[in-house]
């Protein structure tokens, strides 16, 4: 239990009790507080469903049945006794539906129904909110607690009882959830259409040109211009095959080419709005590599607040689970007020901006991610984080920063050029886009990623000076073949982006969703990129055979609406439970009877040492192994090979491997048990630079040798590996 008394006077009497989350965030609030509060922490929820069983009483309209877990018991104690001898109890726990169902929870396991309690909510940790939110407290809501309950025991219902069926005809071990299902299909799906995807051949034509004047500014500096279209005809050409370049080629051969038509104007790109939680957890893996997992848990560290100098603790972004793109106004004046001194009034917008949220189902009134102070500059505190800490703090400050910042100007140019001849039954047209900067606006400062870029759009930086009528030189025709792609698979920043556009899940459920996806070995991450296992594949056929509506994405996405109105009051939380468990329960029952039994192989070249017979490929609790169809009279397996890591310290041959015993993974050498080495710690390839011992990762993107002791960053592509 970790308590922060906030007091100058160890003799003055404790007349209030203020409960939060982490032990982080109360140190960090303990220093705004007066002398009569004790803050304690309550290390997240102290009451849950029972682990053992279902925990729910369907008939008797879906009551939980909430106990204390042993690891929450002393928890629970250490507050009664500290409540004894308060006046007042605040509850200020996260400002959403979960950190508004801990408050209830909290006064239900402590037994605080007869103190005075009262709710302070603030979305980020900095001295004037938090006195402000305790200058206006107020009672607990029910309504978001009715709404975290509904999805706490639907959950549950859900879980409980389509996990024991996965074992029972599938293998043991395994799970099932209405957003985690539903994550897994839509990989399932996409892995299905690269499947039947059939590349279609085209190809580009493009000329090389120059003006005929050689005497102009521009006279022999070439451009490229593309086969657009037939003349006359909008539609753009297609060219399909090499035979139908090479008639191209042979009728293009010695035409005219003239300008025909030269369009200007000028193009603005505006910036993207401050963070939501799924946005920052899309851009830190675009531009950080970093998982959602990661994303989050770095985020909970600048929000609960981090030593900064002299000030000691203190809160460096907002609440980080949010739908909302709102700003609160003395932020933007603060940002505006940064903009014009680091960058000139030419860069703030006449007017402040405003965004609005597009994806559906917005939760609450929250502010977006964005710095607690927009002064506190990066660099002003990067010896104060880590390096982790210091990345995502910068890109959420520049892109709070920029989204108040002017719009990037273009000029943008697209010229269609005509290529004719007596000999050609008819003309075509050429043509040439290009945009250069005329004021980067936002884009001095911060320009967002994207997930799949193409360069095949043709675009050029700068193209001549030209106007409609002008004669050019063509020095070459050139012709290139390309292939249609299939579509890409997912990877962290585009399935939370899917997951958020069709309205599944919330802020708080992407980063687990994912996490509980590879955890389970449904899909694994190649190159960054989630591909389903067999066992995935295996395990979404048979749900969404006989659970359509859990595995259908409009149904589970109305369901996150039907809680969002439990959330704002206009429905109560049992008739949406009871609407929801007629038919899942109808279609439990015919699966228990109508759901085949899998066995979930992957032949394999090799035979068991033990009896010759086949090996397969299974997946287990620990990952994928390879084991004899003759199981279980035969019980021989293998471990599956992996690529080694780095060299052994101890043995010249030998190298390190991956190996999983009955527990975490661990690195041993592939000489055992001749050698016996072994390392917990992830070994790295690069020896270390003071002694050439092995390196290991030590901790987040650190390593250490286990020679001297040298310490270092990691390469971004150990530090990816570390993170899976």
């Amino acid at each position: 239990m970790t308590k922060a008394v906030i007091s100058n006077d160890l003799n003055a009497k404790i007349k209030s009790l203020v409960v939060v989350e982490s032990p982080a965030k109360a140190r960090t609030i303990a220093r705004f507080l007066g002398p009569n509060f004790e803050v304690m922490a309550s290390l997240g929820h102290v009451r849950d469903l029972p682990s053992g069983d279902l925990g729910v009483s369907i008939p008797d309209k879906f009551t939980p049945k909430y106990v204390v877990p042993k690891t929450k018991r002393k928890v629970v104690q250490d507050l009664k006794k500290s409540s004894k001898n308060v006046e007042q109890i605040y509850l200020a726990t996260d400002p959403d539906r979960e950190g508004e169902a801990i408050s209830w929870h909290l006064v239900n396991a402590a037994g605080w129904e007869n103190i005075p309690i009262q709710r302070v909510v603030f979305h980020q940790i900095t001295d004037e909110a938090v006195q402000e939110a305790f200058a206006h407290p107020r009672d607990i809501d029910m309504r978001l607690v009715n709404a975290q309950q509904a999805r706490r025991i639907l959950d549950r219902l859900v879980g409980y009882q389509l996990s024991p069926l996965l074992w029972k005809k599938i293998q043991k071990g395994l799970s099932a959830g209405r957003v985690q299902s539903i994550a897994l299909k839509i990989v399932v799906d996409r892995e299905k259409e690269i499947d039947v995807f059939i590349p279609k051949e085209y190809w580009y034509l493009e000329a090389t040109l120059s003006k005929s004047d050689s005497n102009s500014k521009d006279g022999t500096k070439p451009f490229i211009a593309r086969l657009q279209s037939v003349k006359g005809n909008k539609v753009p050409l297609e060219i399909k095959s090499g035979v139908q370049v090479s008639e191209l080629l042979e009728g293009l051969n010695g035409v005219k080419y003239q300008v025909s038509d030269v369009h200007k104007k000028e193009a603005r790109s505006k910036p993207s709005p401050p963070f939501i939680t799924s946005t920052l957890q899309q851009e830190a893996w675009r531009k950080l590599r970093f998982s959602a997992n990661k994303t989050m848990r770095v985020a909970q560290q600048l929000y609960e607040g981090l030593s900064i100098g002299t000030e000691g603790p203190t809160g460096l972004i907002t609440y980080m689970r949010t739908d909302s793109v709102e700003v609160a106004p003395e932020a933007i004046r603060s940002a505006v007020s940064y903009i014009k001194e680091h960058f000139g009034d030419e860069y703030v917008p006449k007017s402040p901006r405003k965004f609005s949220k597009k994806a559906k189902g917005a939760q609450e009134a929250h502010e977006a991610v964005r710095p607690s102070e927009v002064t506190r500059i990066p660099d002003s505190i990067r010896k104060d984080l880590n390096s982790d800490q210091f990345r995502l703090y910068e890109l959420v400050w520049k892109r709070m920063v920029s989204s108040q910042m002017a719009d990037a100007i273009y000029d943008s140019t697209r010229i269609d050029i005509d290529a004719s001849g007596s000999d050609l039954k008819e003309s075509y047209v050429f043509r040439t886009t290009g945009s250069v900067m005329k004021f980067p606006g936002y884009r001095a400062l911060y320009l967002e990623d994207i997930d799949d870029p193409s360069d095949e759009d043709g675009q050029q930086s700068s193209i001549p000076d030209l106007y409609k009528g002008d004669n050019l030189n063509c020095s070459s025709l050139d012709s290139t073949q390309h292939f249609t792609k299939a579509p890409p698979r997912y990877n962290e920043a585009s399935l939370i982006k899917k997951l958020e556009e069709e309205g599944i899940g919330r802020p708080s459920t992407y980063a687990p969703t994912l996490s509980t996806i590879l955890d389970r070995n449904y899909v694994e991450k190649e190159q960054g990129r989630f591909n389903p296992t067999v066992l995935g594949k295996v395990v979404s056929e048979q749900l969404v055979n006989h659970f359509p509506d859990i595995m259908d994405i409009g149904f589970t996405a109305e369901m996150e609406h039907s809680l969002d109105e439990i959330a704002r009051g206009e429905r109560e939380w049992v008739p949406v439970l009871e609407e929801f468990y007629g038919p899942f329960k109808e279609a439990l029952d015919n699966a228990v009877e109508d759901m085949p039994r899998v066995k979930v192989e992957e032949p394999t070249d090799e035979t068991c040492e033990m009896c010759s017979k086949p090996m397969v490929i299974k997946t287990g609790r620990y990952g994928k192994f390879v084991a004899c169809t003759g199981f279980p009279e035969c019980r021989g397996t293998k471990q599956i090979k992996k690529p080694p890591l780095a060299k052994c310290p101890e043995c010249e041959p030998g190298e390190l491997v991956e190996r999983r015993g009955k527990g975490r993974a661990f690195y041993g050498c592939t000489n055992y048990p001749n050698c016996t080495f072994t390392s917990l710690q992830m070994p790295v390839s690069e020896s270390c630079p003071s002694c050439q011992g092995l390196l290991v990762v030590s901790k987040k993107d650190q390593t250490k040798c286990i020679k001297c002791g040298f310490e270092g960053s990691i390469e971004l592509q150990e530090a990816e590996k570390a993170d899976k």
